[in-house]
């Protein structure tokens, strides 16, 4: 274990054995730090924090920190749940859950650049990468694979689905579908075309979800009428994916703008 003299840990905070801990860096009694993790200068792991293997937690991070809720009180025990192989770069905060028994979670295998906010009960799925200076407020879930352009802010309680490409310097108070870019206030721009391609989805099920799209988005049929006709309509799974995440949204969806005449409404 290579621990830097000025760094602080707490009797009963668990390290593995090959634990790289900085300069000044804080380590809370209740925090639990899997194998190949390090911990790089000022970073504070405060109150009930576990974290699996080979995870960065940059200069000046904070994960733990009571969540910034009025309605929060600080005797309440929650925690903060992160998986394997993230990277959180310099000054990052993650908030713990604001109610009792409840977590703030990231999954494995993301990217959280500089500056980026996970605020109380965010869930962070699996290869999320979330660019400099984004605030995501609280509960809000992020699914497998998205990208969250730098800057963007996002309301409680939204969901951003898998594989959906968010446009940097926005602003989003609806939940964002699957497979989608984003394009300015609660707009969407078309289907992320090229990102399914690059994820491997076969032409088939880009062609369904580009379908699927163009019914509810584009038809000129109100959202109830589209996933009425859609819900009778065989799709495969990742189409299927989509429609689900349709049908079960309470924030409402974010809507497609008006297409300029010559432009492509996908990103393709």
């Amino acid at each position: 274990m290579k621990i830097h003299p000025t760094a602080i840990i707490e009797d009963g905070a668990k390290l593995a054995d090959d634990v790289e801990v900085g300069p000044y860096a804080l380590i809370g009694k209740d925090v639990r730090i899997g194998a190949g993790c390090v911990i790089q200068a000022h970073a504070v792991l405060t109150n009930k924090v576990t974290l699996g293997e080979k995870n960065l937690v940059g200069y000046g991070v904070v994960i733990g920190a009571a969540p910034q809720d009025f309605a929060h009180d600080d005797s309440i025990q929650s925690e903060v749940r992160i998986g394997s192989g993230n990277a959180f770069r310099e000054y990052v905060t993650i908030h713990r859950g604001t109610k009792e028994g409840t977590a703030t979670v990231v999954g494995d295998d993301n990217f959280l650049m500089t500056a980026c906010h996970l605020a109380h009960n965010v869930q962070i799925g699996n290869k999320v990468v979330i660019v400099n200076n984004c605030l995501l407020a609280g509960y809000v879930a992020v699914d497998d694979g998205a990208v969250l352009g730098g800057g963007t802010v996002f309301h409680q309680f939204i969901r951003i689905g898998c594989y959906a490409m968010v446009r940097g310097g926005t602003r989003f108070g609806k939940d964002i579908p699957p497979y989608t870019t984003a394009d300015r206030d609660n707009l969407l721009a078309g289907v992320n075309m090229i990102g399914l391609k690059r994820n491997g989805f076969s032409l088939v099920a880009r062609q369904e979800i580009r379908s699927l799209y163009r019914l509810v988005f584009r038809s000129g049929l109100n959202l109830s009428q589209a996933l009425t006709i859609a819900k009778e309509k065989p799709w495969g799974a990742e189409a299927t994916r989509l429609l689900d995440f349709l049908t079960s949204s309470k924030r409402g969806l974010s809507h497609a703008h008006r297409k300029a005449e010559g432009a492509s409404e996908d990103s393709e």
